[in-house]
């Protein structure tokens, strides 16, 4: 029994450490996230945006406000109570002296202004759902214009980290060099001295990288991923064709901030004709009962204040001209649009030439350059010069084109936003 037990908890504790393994595991491949993940978060715990949504909210409970109907009012009085003859507080007194009124009013709405302030209402919600459509569109593009730079950190990092492990062999070379008296401690002390660049290369993208991946989690949200988080995929060309009048006709009919433009002059055209409602005149209808010296009666009366000299002119007048300003806003935001297509469709175009010139030849050539130096040197049949001005060429033609390729696919990036979308025609 005694060795049954302890075999049951032998396994139990295999189990256990299994499943931690697991776990551990688990939460190891939770720590990458590839871009569109990262954007998901994004829109699920941005603070930002969450205070902006709110704004929705607020404008449907302004909807409610715009729907509600004037209050009825209730009035009572009592006159000629005897307060001061405490003695003449008989049912008879109050029966036959004392004067009670009660009346009931209400305000009746002419000109469908209860109508004219819910339409008014709802286009206002409609302009803010546009608002937050283009806050969302504007942290999407910052969220992957932060990813990509933390692609960029690591790649420079990994190159960094490359290159210093194989300048260390060519540092290891040159001291074996220089003890069988092939070079001479000057040149060792150069070379030496170069390392120290490399170290600083490395160091400079460790932290280019930290402070990458913390940028893109204030954007995602701190509780959205563990402070160790990774993201997933390498700066990598990828061959985008589009068209220019595709990408226009797209961005006129998905930009946000155009569709909140033109949402806008229906807004202000509710705005005016909620305007001409008010300055129509409100009917008060009052029902009365009074008791007078016991005597009961009943009475109704209406009131209407006379249009003469405030019918709201003033306001219409400022909601017709608002109505011009929306319109004229809504056609400088189409301009705004299609100039920020163009602008960024030439800047795709022209950083994508700049990636394909290094890829079609230049990057090879620097890495053959490097190569040949490096033989060379090692066998004496190349000067330190020569070697170490192949290597800073090699290095800055490899740097140049990671940060071109950044700028190609920030492009992108920026072209999607451009239009709207995250699927390009």
């Amino acid at each position: 029994m005694k060795s049954f037990c302890s075999d049951f908890l032998r396994k139990l504790a295999l189990l256990a450490a299994v499943l931690c393994l697991a776990g551990m595991a688990a939460a190891q491949a939770q720590q990458k996230i590839n871009l569109e993940q990262a954007i998901d978060l994004a829109l699920a715990h941005s603070h930002t945006l969450r205070a902006t949504r709110t704004l929705i909210q607020q404008g449907q409970a302004q909807e409610v406000t715009a729907a509600l109907r004037p209050n009825p009012t209730l009035l009572w009085d009592s006159l000629f109570l005897p307060v001061f003859s405490p003695q003449n507080f008989t049912t008879n007194n109050l029966s036959s002296v004392q004067q009670f009124d009660m009346s009931l009013s209400y305000l009746f709405e002419r000109g469908g202004k209860r109508r004219r302030r819910v339409d008014a209402a709802r286009d206002a919600t409609a302009v803010t759902r546009y608002q937050v459509s283009d806050a969302e569109r504007t942290l999407i593009f910052n969220v992957a214009q932060q990813y990509i730079a933390v692609q960029l950190a690591q790649s420079v990092l990994d190159f960094a980290r490359k290159d210093l492990e194989s300048f260390q062999q060519t540092v290891n070379v040159s001291e074996a060099r220089y003890k069988a008296g092939d070079i001479s401690e000057g040149d060792l002390l150069k070379i030496k001295l170069q390392l120290l660049q490399f170290q600083t290369d490395v160091s400079g993208a460790e932290v280019a990288k930290v402070q990458a991946l913390a940028s893109l989690r204030q954007l995602l949200g701190y509780d959205a991923v563990p402070a160790d988080f990774e993201v997933e995929g390498e700066l990598a060309y990828q061959p985008l064709s589009v068209n220019l009048d595709d990408l226009r006709a797209r961005a006129l009919q998905l930009r946000p901030d155009l569709l909140e433009a033109q949402r806008g002059v229906r807004a202000a055209e509710s705005q005016n004709a909620l305007a001409k409602a008010n300055g129509k005149v409100d009917l008060t209808a009052t029902m009365q009962y009074s008791h007078v010296s016991d005597f009961s009666s009943l009475s109704a009366s209406f009131s209407v204040p006379l249009p003469i000299f405030d019918r709201n002119q003033g306001e219409i007048a400022r909601t017709r001209f608002a109505i011009t300003q929306s319109q004229e806003t809504a056609q400088a935001a189409s301009d705004a649009v299609l100039t920020d297509v163009r602008n960024n469709y030439e800047a795709f175009m022209a950083n994508r030439r700049i990636v394909e010139l290094y890829l079609s030849g230049y990057l090879k050539q620097a890495q053959d350059s490097l190569e040949i130096s490096e033989y060379a040197y090692k066998r004496g049949a190349a000067s330190l010069l020569d070697f170490l001005d192949a290597e800073r060429s090699y290095r800055s033609t490899q740097l140049a084109y990671r940060q071109a390729l950044a700028n190609y696919l920030t492009s992108v990036e920026q072209l999607k936003e451009a239009v709207g979308t995250r699927t390009l025609p």
